[in-house]
């Protein structure tokens, strides 16, 4: 069972329906500001990591892992439902999704970042994972926003072409079709989702297209990360926070 401290946090797996409710509390605040959990059918099959301040028990960030066995059942996954992703069935190696990362709007220390990166790294070599993927977000659904961040993605993170997701969703923004500018690297890291600015530091790669979710209110990027190919710099980062 994992669980890690560093400083006043820490991070463990949930245990029963309360720990459960409480993460899709926080994920009702943090994507919708409301009170009305955030829920679906998918919970139930998953693993939920919780964030905690230990001075005062606070949940502070929660997200969750969806584990497959291998590319054989990416049917199964929450992506899924966006991305046509059979050009991942063939990957042989245990996967893992990474979905509803959230943190409370009230807190805002960078620690609870880098414990939770610790958690996902523990996560990750206790269960082989050789594959970490999910959809990755921007706020809101206007990409004009966000146009110089897309430029960047078209211009240095695009997956490679064997399993690079095909259009599903009926609303797309496919920015490596759409876009033929230079980007404003300072501008687009500026914009760029933390949780995307960790992915690629990883090595990670995106889809050609964002998805436009007006149910989330969001834009979101398929986002995969082979763990085979993080930089060992950063794999040395990543354990050292979670040994």
């Amino acid at each position: 069972m994992i669980e890690l401290s560093r400083g006043r946090y820490r991070a463990r797996l949930a245990q029963g329906a309360d720990d459960l409710a409480a993460a899709q509390k926080l994920r009702g605040l943090a994507f919708h500001g409301t009170q009305i959990p955030d829920a679906d059918a998918f919970d139930a099959r998953c693993d939920h990591m919780l964030i905690e301040d230990t001075r005062s028990g606070a949940l502070v960030c929660c997200f969750r892992f969806l584990p497959l066995p291998s590319g054989r059942a990416i049917g199964n996954s929450y992506a899924a439902q966006f991305y046509e992703l059979s050009s991942l069935e063939g990957f042989e190696g245990r996967m893992v999704e990474m979905g509803r990362f959230c943190l409370h709007p009230d807190w805002t220390d960078p620690d609870i970042l880098r414990v939770a990166w610790g958690a996902m790294t523990a996560y990750v070599d206790e269960t082989s994972v050789e594959m970490l993927f999910g959809c990755t977000s921007f706020a809101g659904t206007d990409a004009r926003a966000y146009y110089d961040a897309f430029a960047v993605l078209k211009a240095r993170h695009l997956g490679p072409r064997r399993w690079l997701p095909r259009v599903k969703a009926p609303d797309v923004f496919r920015f490596a079709q759409r876009l033929r500018r230079k980007p404003d690297v300072r501008a687009a890291m500026a914009r760029m989702p933390p949780l995307l600015r960790t992915y690629l530091m990883m090595g990670g790669w995106v889809s050609d297209h964002a998805v436009v979710d007006a149910q989330m209110n969001t834009l979101h990027v398929f986002t995969g990360v082979e763990i085979a190919a993080i930089p060992p710099a950063r794999k040395k980062l990543l354990r050292a926070v979670a040994g």
